[in-house]
């Protein structure tokens, strides 16, 4: 009987493996997936256009930006674009009305020809200017160079309250009121450059580069640059290093590592006034800046 049993087993066998499709009885191990009929099937998640996006220009990584400009892009704006100095590629008009430039469309020579006719030219071709001052609008960046064309009136640091109660800080400096020595306001021209919407987030390249066509940064010497060279040696090579040290004072500060994220002020003892700057949360990297009067006292850093 065992013989006769294996026998019959092995003929089984032998069919099974000659019969067509009897596998198919078998359930599958992992059901097949089943496509709608007439639906397109991309080859790619939807994801993959965003991601791929910047990646053309191994130089710049993709970066998302905000879809309108932000209070801290302001900052950088002024930070680094006003003050700094520039060779005129057009002759600009002079006035309040200053020059309209319409962002993404070609500069409208007609329009500065008949604007030069009118107010007469406060910036010749080939003139080095230097930006004086930058205004925030709804729709606009308004530049002014070499104390613009728009007069005498002061902007003091306001506070807007906008829907739902949250104040936004719209601050100048007086430098960029009065211009420098020797820049009377109202001597200058005036450019607005017009986005015909929301402003969307810039850095200071984007606005240089939207200025391209009438102004060349190109070969002229930043003005933070001359700063800096007017400093001590050991203060040029901590900001160039990217490091508070003690014995700055608090533009240098923010030359190297920028505005803090926290501010804490107080009193020694002895009644002096002492002021923490904390970049960073513990418990990543934190540096605490100690100034006692304008000047830092101490650096410290979390974890060592």
């Amino acid at each position: 009987m065992p013989i006769r049993l294996i026998l019959t087993l092995t003929v089984f066998l032998f069919i099974d493996a000659d019969v067509p499709r009897i596998n198919s009885l078998r359930p599958p191990v992992q059901p097949a997936p089943v496509f709608p009929s007439g639906e397109e099937i991309s080859l790619f998640p939807e994801e993959v256009p965003e991601a791929l996006d910047g990646q053309g220009d191994s130089q710049t990584p993709a970066k998302p930006k905000a879809a309108t400009l932000q209070e801290s892009s302001k900052l950088e704006l002024i930070r680094f674009v006003s003050g700094e100095f520039a060779k005129a590629i057009k002759s600009l008009p002079a006035g309040k009305e200053g020059l309209i430039v319409y962002v993404g469309k070609p500069l409208n020579t007609e329009l500065i020809e008949r604007a030069l006719a009118t107010h007469g030219a406060a910036v010749n071709s080939g003139d080095k200017v230097q930006i004086t001052k930058l205004d925030f609008r709804d729709h606009q960046i308004v530049v002014d160079l070499n104390g613009g064309g728009r007069g005498k009136t002061r902007l003091r640091d306001r506070i807007h309250v906008e829907m739902g109660g949250i104040p936004t800080v719209s601050s100048t400096s007086e430098q960029q009121e009065t211009g420098p020595a020797g820049l009377q306001p109202g001597a200058g021209s005036t450019i607005y450059l017009d986005f015909s919407k929301p402003i969307p987030d810039l850095t200071p390249n984007d606005l240089k580069q939207l200025l391209s066509s009438i102004l060349d940064f190109s070969r002229q010497r930043s003005a933070s640059v001359q700063w800096v060279d007017t400093l001590p040696p050991e203060m040029r090579k901590a900001i160039q290093e990217r490091r508070p040290i003690v014995g700055m004072d608090r533009e240098q500060v923010i030359a190297a590592i920028g505005k803090p994220d926290h501010k804490i002020r107080e009193r020694d003892q002895e009644g002096n006034d002492i002021e923490d700057w904390i970049y960073g949360q513990p418990p990543s990297k934190t540096v605490f800046v100690r100034f006692s009067g304008d000047r830092v006292t101490n650096v410290k850093q979390y974890p060592q």
